[in-house]
């Protein structure tokens, strides 16, 4: 991959070949995880061919497919690779379904789970979970979900997807300020219970969330009122007031940038404040790497200063592992990297963990009442189940050993291309995070679009930067 960059560094926009002109390199001194993988992307058509315009074709007549990269052969799938329609194979980074898939394409023990009478039953018999729980239900949580929660949050509140996780986070927080404000065992007002059918206060409280500029959290109304990232995603959507505040924008390289990438981030802890003193703000929301908007990184000193801020005004955290967790940074959970004296009071997830919810560990935050954190399927056995097996499939190949030296590699032959091409390759950041590297380049939308004929599938997010999100089993001869 980092060839093929340099490769398109050097060409301009020359005609790009079809086949992406490498095999294993040097650097395969270690046995690949499927051994059934192509050797390297190849490209036969132009994207899309012929089969994969009429499929799209097709598809558009009931389906819309504005947003489309490509339509899949999931079937001819394997590992780190995706084939489309004409045959094509290429190489996600982070074209992965949205780098969504941990542990690849068709990999034998996810098939194998997803095959078992246990996968089978949950799907045939799909339990509404907050009523009709199976019997096996605390089990799986247990030797899944729970077996990786994060350090002191030791419940969980399962859900469908990241907008939905990030939803019910914020409802609990809501319900746990007022239980606070209330006080324990004191039911509600004639007056709360007359204007909350009115959506209107005291029973509608004025609460809000505090999110940062640039955040991105979902396209739910709640989660959409705490995204920031582009107006694309709110526009005529009707949306909460809610404060926001500067996440911090570091300059690079961080070793020569030290004392200002410091009052920056002091200046942003200032903001927070500041906001926390003039809103009723009931929790506090923060992306470790804010990745749709543009792959912002922050120091773990400024997050410790976020943890030491809301514990001290009151308010809670709300960590967004939607896009960190599962392994992408060189840890389970990127919050891992801050070393907190005290958790995060909650941290939700979704995409590699093919499940969605939250953790937590206060059970205040569990409701007063039931039916307040409700609805039918509150998530799904399956996806639970399927989970199980990506940690077991990480466990059994060290994945997240493996993503954290594979990051070293790209990110140190990233900087040996920003040395040799610094009008494009600009602010790379993302050193001993894993996989979850960026860089900024002006042309960076031709940049992807040639990377898509070499069979490379790269993704961008903000107005400039090119983000890597490989799966946990790309390795450094992918690279």
């Amino acid at each position: 991959m980092a060839s093929t960059l340099r490769h398109s560094s050097r060409l301009g926009i020359r005609t790009a070949r079809f086949v992406l002109p490498r095999g294993r390199n040097a650097y395969a001194t270690v046995a690949p995880f499927f051994s059934n993988e192509p050797i390297q992307p190849s490209v036969m058509t132009p994207i899309p061919g012929p089969v994969s315009r009429k499929a799209i074709e097709e598809l558009d007549s009931v389906f819309d497919t504005r947003s489309l990269n490509m339509i899949c052969d999931y079937k001819k799938s394997v590992g780190n690779y995706l084939v489309d329609m004409d045959g094509n194979v290429s190489l996600p980074i982070p074209g992965n379904t949205i780098a969504s898939i941990p542990v690849g394409y068709n990999n034998p023990r996810l098939i194998a789970a997803m095959s078992s009478k246990e996968a089978v039953d949950a799907l045939v018999n799909r339990p509404a979970l907050g009523g009709f729980p199976p019997a096996y239900w605390a089990s799986l949580l247990k030797t899944g979900i729970l077996a990786v929660a994060p350090k002191g949050l030791d419940q969980v509140f399962t859900a469908m997807a990241g907008s939905d996780a990030i939803e019910t986070s914020y409802k609990a927080a809501f319900i746990y300020r007022r239980r606070i404000e209330r006080g324990e065992g004191v039911d509600f007002t004639p007056q709360e219970i007359e204007s909350v059918m009115k959506n209107q206060a005291p029973g509608s409280p004025e609460l809000t969330i505090m999110s940062f500029k640039k955040a991105f959290h979902g396209r739910l109304f709640g989660s959409l009122s705490t995204t920031r990232s582009k107006p694309v995603h709110k526009l005529d959507i009707p949306s909460f007031d809610w404060p926001q505040a500067s996440f911090p924008r570091l300059e690079y390289p961080l070793e020569d940038n030290i004392e200002a990438n410091k009052k920056e981030e002091e200046r942003c802890l200032a903001e927070v404040e500041d906001r926390i003193c003039s809103w009723p703000i009931a929790a506090v929301v923060v992306e470790p790497i804010q990745s749709e908007g543009g792959d912002n990184h922050a120091s773990p000193a400024f997050f410790q200063g976020l943890r030491d801020l809301t514990k001290k005004k009151g308010v809670l955290l709300i960590v967004d592992e939607v896009q960190t967790g599962v392994g992408a940074t060189g840890k389970f959970w990127a919050h891992e990297h801050w070393n907190l004296e005290s958790p995060p009071d909650m941290v939700t997830f979704s995409k590699k963990a093919q499940t969605a919810g939250y953790y937590f560990g206060n059970p205040l935050l569990r409701p007063n009442l039931p039916y307040r954190q409700f609805n039918t399927w509150m998530g799904d056995p399956v996806r639970a189940i399927l989970f199980r097996a990506i940690i077991q499939e990480i466990a059994k190949h060290d994945l997240i050993k493996n993503t954290a030296e594979t990051g070293d590699y790209l990110y140190r032959e990233l900087e040996k291309l920003a040395s040799s091409f610094p009008e494009r390759v600009q602010n790379l950041r993302g050193k001993d995070r894993g996989t979850f590297i960026a860089f900024d380049t002006p042309e960076r939308d031709a940049l992807l679009k040639k990377m898509k004929t070499f069979g490379v599938n790269i993704g961008g997010s903000g107005e400039t930067a090119v983000r890597l999100r490989p799966m946990l089993v790309f390795q450094k001869h992918h690279g």
